[in-house]
């Protein structure tokens, strides 16, 4: 039997299956995932939480969203880039967020490594949005976890210099930025999204 791509949601219109399985998916997934972004920090943010839901659940990073933008200082990466083995010390006592110290120092490096690719190409946008998957190109079967452009973005990013930015990382960065719609296609969201990302101006 195909396990079905939607279930209804609390209205109970249909919505991408994922989306049901917590409490705090569904207004996650109705207002945020899939909707293109052009925000340097909020690509940053991202960008370094999908690094930390590596070998977790995303309901155990969206729990701490706020705590984690606490701890790294809005994710402004500028700031980031400054912080020190004083400042890693201080995140791996901070039980607000996940406390590994590999995901804690790729954060710090990956802020530097931010710095340096603004300067380069003007925006962080204007860098990721390069790598946005064909809208022509047929919609990938639900679910995957690789796409070719994520493959291409992850070793791009490392070679750049950034950790903990795996393709499948990679991956979910650009569903969740809108460098792809991902939604199911008879999910409720998606043609919302697909509107969305026909009037958004793709940064250069």
């Amino acid at each position: 039997m195909t396990t079905p791509a939607t279930l209804p949601g609390s209205d109970g219109r249909p919505r991408c299956r994922w989306c049901t399985a917590a409490p705090n998916y569904e207004a996650y997934h109705d207002r945020e995932w899939g909707f293109p972004v052009a925000d340097d920090r909020r690509l940053f943010e991202k960008l370094c939480l999908e690094g930390f839901q590596s070998g977790l659940s995303w309901r155990t990073i969206l729990d701490k969203r706020e705590n984690f933008r606490r701890a790294f200082a809005g994710f402004d990466f500028h700031r980031v880039a400054r912080f020190d083995e004083r400042d890693v010390a201080r995140l791996l006592q901070d039980a607000g967020i996940v406390r590994h110290r590999g995901k804690i120092e790729a954060v710090v490096n990956n802020a530097g490594r931010a710095v340096a690719l603004q300067a380069e190409c003007g925006t962080l946008a204007a860098y990721f949005w390069r790598f946005e998957a064909d809208p022509a190109a047929a919609a990938p079967p639900q679910p995957v976890s690789v796409s070719p452009a994520s493959i291409a973005l992850s070793k791009d990013l490392k070679q750049r210099g950034w950790a903990f930015v795996g393709p499948t990382t990679a991956y979910a960065f650009m569903q969740a930025m809108g460098l792809v719609n991902d939604h199911a296609a008879d999910c409720v969201t998606a043609a919302e999204v697909d509107r969305a990302r026909r009037a958004f101006q793709r940064p250069t």
